[in-house]
């Protein structure tokens, strides 16, 4: 099978014919349709997230399964699955015991101790896969297994309640989910950008107002929540202006600049609050909601052969929001 393989850090992702894995007893044979770069990809091949070398990277797969392995029960040859980031974990340490193994530090991740999608077939735990909606589109599946799942996360572990307000920083990748998610669960919403050329679109995918920044929100009527998808820690920083007493930031974007925070959040008693992809009914809510046609992952597609192009875009930020290789 064909397979994009980082043979070492920093290095060019090369196809390659690599064998079609053998699932084991408790795992499923999937062949990929669709496979979403998300810019995690650039984080692992340049070793700031861990992964190991060669690999196949990948967390945001989709497909069809077409072998089971012997112990399988609860899946079918044929079901259309995707797979999540983490697909199983040692059921042993303390937070594997407490019901959040999300933090189990021996779990096998998709893409970093097994291998990721981004080829013409992978293997998975059937635990972990998730069954795709009737009708989903898999370009439009692939990227819920991570962005969408995350910023959805993000927005119920918030918890906002009827009549607060909802801001999201960033209209990108992440960003362009947020807005909608936000909007079809019913709150009002404010998009936050810099980006003249993103208010018009922000419009579209259902925001109620756009700001510019911290200062903005605030004159705005603030937020009860605020999602930080953006990968500026300073942009984030900033929208503490705007956040109202007792109100939530809930940080998802991944950056290496410091997060300053003043005294105002303790006069306001705000929280801080970081998110990953929390409870797994949460990524059956995101994935409905697209099945649904009420949030709509904007894509580019690319195929197989065409990886490094889409890498390229997605690490040099010159794709505006989804990459997807289009598989089989």
């Amino acid at each position: 099978m064909k397979a994009a393989v980082v043979p070492e850090i920093h290095a060019k992702w090369q196809l390659r014919d690599v064998p079609i894995p053998k699932p084991a007893p408790d795992q499923v044979l999937i062949k990929m349709h669709a496979s979403g770069i998300c810019y995690t990809d650039v984080h692992m091949t340049n070793g700031i997230l861990p992964a190991r070398f060669p690999n196949t990277i990948g967390h945001e797969p989709v497909g069809e399964i077409v072998e089971l392995g012997q112990n399988v029960t609860t899946r079918k040859i044929g079901d259309r699955v995707g797979v999540p980031w983490v697909q199983h974990t040692c059921g042993r340490c303390e937070w594997c015991q407490r019901g959040k193994s999300l933090f189990c530090l021996e779990q096998i991740g998709t893409g970093v101790n097994i291998g990721g999608g981004h080829a013409e077939y992978m293997v998975a735990y059937a635990d972990a896969t998730q069954l795709l909606p009737e009708g989903l589109q898999y370009e439009q599946a692939a990227p819920i297994f991570c962005a969408g799942y995350t910023v959805y996360s993000g927005l119920r572990i918030a918890e906002p309640k009827p009549h607060e307000r909802v801001a999201v920083v960033g209209v990108g990748g992440l960003g362009h989910l947020a807005v909608q998610y936000a909007k079809v669960c019913g709150f009002e919403t404010i998009a936050v950008t810099h980006s003249k050329d993103k208010e018009e679109l922000a419009y579209k995918l259902g925001a109620d107002a756009v700001v510019s920044d911290g200062k903005g929100l605030k004159k705005s009527g603030g937020a009860d929540v605020i999602l930080a998808t953006s990968n500026s820690y300073k942009a984030t920083g900033d929208t503490l202006k705007g956040l109202r007493p007792d109100g939530r930031l809930i940080l998802m974007g991944i950056s290496d600049e410091p997060l300053i925070v003043t005294g105002q959040l303790l006069m306001t008693r705000g929280r801080i609050i970081g998110s990953l992809q929390n409870d797994r009914e949460y990524l059956y809510e995101a994935l409905d909601y697209v099945a649904k046609g009420k949030v709509h992952v904007m894509t580019e597609t690319f195929p197989l052969d065409e990886m490094n192009t889409a890498y390229d875009k997605v690490a040099n930020g010159e794709l505006r929001f989804r990459a997807v290789l289009k598989i089989q």
